[in-house]
């Protein structure tokens, strides 16, 4: 038996990996659990969890609800700078680890703990994300990932386990463990069983959130997202809180099926992976605040946000939403967003959403300088010195050199 922990919080989320770990902590550690459960807007029961947690001898059970900070603190911070990690993935997995493990540390504190506990493996990027945090708010913090101690190499060896110490376990519908999961308000993704082949498309009964697009209205559905300062305030006329605006997003946008991706992506430990994501809101979101942007946003600030954005990205992905860098981006970004306030209305049709109309009081869209028609304000002749002053260094590069090729 393992020593030296009196007590350990775990995120807990009541499935089979979580349950096999929390029993093992209880054998191997003979220390006390307490469980942390986040209610993020993953769209479950949580008392389950809650009775599962009971079962297994749990005395202290935290279940929060989190999802305005989350959306407010987190997704909000993060669409802002339009990060998309490898140009795709709207990081739905990552941007949620930062808050989860920011309270596990802030628990092991009031409960007086000597260490947390996740379930990542050690294959992921998940126990990369937990790990940096806690170590950022807590330099002295114990971390136990069990994934990287134990024997349970295999899906086969978990459900073995659990079986054996009667621990209730998650099927799907064919009576086979359901595909590894993570879900919150911003999306949820599939990884695993057959997905684990890059050329094998998804079973359609596979997706939760989206309806198959062909099966999507059709007629097509025009809705109209408002932003102040960078954050998305209301929908069609409505002002909503950020969990509520989100909540009623994935609502539009699911019924019209958008929002599916399918990608293979570099994760930060060194392998590809294979995933499949639903984010129906996020797209919307995404979509919309790029809209608003082209309007507010002046082209050297516009193209540095795209430089930066996939830095941005990576910084998520990887697990540094508390490093000093992230920060000093989000300052950045913030700055940029102080005029990126209007309105934008989408066009969404079988999976596709089409920008068709954008305005707002701070635009730098100005239609007498843009007119194709006859306007005081422009003069096309000042076009001539411009193109040969931008032309100097190529003209003289080809008068010294020659003809050459071109």
């Amino acid at each position: 038996m393992a020593s030296g922990v009196r007590k350990v919080v775990l995120a807990y989320s009541g499935g089979l990996d979580t349950s096999v770990i929390l029993r093992w902590l209880q054998e191997t550690y003979g220390c006390e659990v307490v469980t942390f459960t986040a209610d993020l807007g993953q769209g479950e029961e949580l008392e389950p969890a809650r009775r599962k947690a009971e079962l297994l001898g749990v005395r202290e059970i935290h279940i929060e609800d989190l999802k305005e900070t989350f959306v407010r603190d987190y997704v909000m911070p993060m669409f802002r700078a339009n990060a998309l990690y490898e140009g795709v993935y709207l990081l739905g997995t990552a941007i949620a680890r930062p808050l989860i493990a920011k309270r596990l540390v802030e628990i092991a504190r009031a409960t007086g703990a000597d260490a947390v506990a996740h379930g990542a493996t050690g294959k992921g990027n998940d126990q990369v994300r937990f790990e940096l945090t806690c170590y950022a708010l807590d330099p002295r913090i114990r971390v136990i990932a069990p994934w990287r101690e134990w024997d349970l190499t295999s899906r086969a060896k978990l459900l073995a386990y659990a079986e054996s110490r009667q621990i209730p376990i998650p099927r799907g519908k064919g009576g086979e463990p359901p595909y590894s999961t993570d879900a919150n308000l911003l999306h949820i993704s599939y990884e695993g069983r057959a997905l684990e082949d890059p050329w094998q498309e998804p079973e359609e009964d596979m997706f939760t959130r989206t309806v198959d697009p062909r099966r999507a209205p059709d007629e097509p559905e025009y809705v109209e997202i408002a932003f102040e300062r960078g954050d998305p305030v209301a929908v069609n006329g409505e002002r909503l809180s950020p969990a509520a605006l989100l909540a009623r997003l994935n609502t539009i946008a699911g019924r019209h099926g958008i929002g599916r991706v399918d990608l293979v992506e570099n994760r930060f430990v060194g392998m590809k992976s294979r995933g499949v994501y639903e984010t129906p809101g996020g797209t919307l979101w995404h979509i919309a605040h790029r809209a608003i942007e082209s309007l507010t946003l002046d082209r050297g600030a516009a193209h540095l946000k795209d430089e930066l954005a996939p830095r941005y990205a990576e910084l998520v992905y990887n697990g540094f939403w508390f490093a000093p860098e992230r920060e000093m981006l989000q300052a950045l970004v913030d700055k940029s967003q102080e005029r990126v306030s209007g309105e934008v209305r989408l066009k969404l049709y079988k999976g596709g959403v089409q920008v068709v109309g954008r305005r707002s009081p701070y635009s730098l869209y100005l239609q007498e300088y843009a007119t194709f028609e006859e306007d005081t304000v422009y003069h096309q002749k000042d076009a001539e010195g411009f193109i040969k002053l931008n032309a100097l260094r190529l003209r003289i590069r080809r008068l010294v050199h020659g003809p050459g090729d071109a």
